[in-house]
């Protein structure tokens, strides 16, 4: 059986920033999210490479190992990242968070760097697919801070790893989807404003990609996102073409 998933994408620059510095892409294979960090313009500059590195394997064949295909292409990403800071040392430091799905028959990719996220919503049960490279998740990890806590820790927004031209260990895995399941990816902008609890009833409470990213984009920006919002639902269904 193969797999097809049904996205829509919303973005916003938030209530508080001039600029977007999220890049996404909705594709037929890959689906991506990613979060630009270094400052005007080099964030921005840094998830467009991101993205557009990934938009190459949407026309694949889908025959090599998908896993592969995901680090290669973050990897090409990352050397160009290093070969613009090469020429323009000004944009030293500039990076980007990077969440992306790939489809490749009857499974989906998924590859992570940063603090964007991806969550899973099947059937009832929703969850978080992704751990945030981030100074408070290793602060909860080690029993230092509670969720909630790191919610509202004035750091939160450190990133411990990105896609930034140095060396990278991006988290990678298969998933097994099943028709019916629904995907989020997300930037920060969303997860920090939002709840998880907030995040899954949204979820449940459309069937319509479109409307459903929409709705999540009006609720942060009611819960006073500072930050770029950007968000992808995609929708699992079985290929029958």
């Amino acid at each position: 059986m193969s797999l097809i998933l049904h996205a829509a994408t919303v973005t916003d620059v938030g209530l508080v920033r001039t600029n977007n510095e999220d890049s996404a892409y909705v594709g037929r294979r890959v689906f991506a999210v990613a979060d630009g960090v270094g400052g005007m313009p080099a964030g921005e500059v840094a998830s467009a490479l991101v993205i557009r590195a990934l938009v190459e394997l949407d026309d694949a064949s889908g025959a090599a190992d998908p896993t592969e295909e995901l680090r290669e292409a973050i990897e090409s990403a990352n050397q160009q990242i290093r070969d613009q800071v090469a020429a323009d040392p000004m944009s030293d430091g500039m990076g980007t968070t990077v969440t992306a799905l790939l489809v490749a028959g009857d499974g989906i990719a998924l590859l992570h760097v940063g603090d964007s996220r991806c969550y899973l919503l099947r059937d009832v049960d929703f969850k978080q697919l992704t751990r945030d490279d981030t100074f408070v998740q290793a602060l909860v990890d080690q029993g230092l801070l509670s969720p909630d806590e790191a919610r509202t820790h004035p750091r939160r927004s450190l990133v411990t790893q990105a896609v930034q031209g140095d060396e990278l260990s991006p988290a990678v895995t298969v998933l097994s989807p099943r028709p019916g399941d629904r995907f989020l990816l997300c930037s920060d902008g969303l997860s920090d404003a939002l709840t998880d609890a907030a995040i899954a009833r949204t979820l449940r409470s459309d069937p319509d990609p479109q409307h459903c990213a929409e709705a999540l984009v009006r609720l942060a920006l009611s819960a006073g996102a500072t930050d770029n919002v950007t968000v992808i639902v995609a929708d699992v269904a079985e290929d029958r073409r």
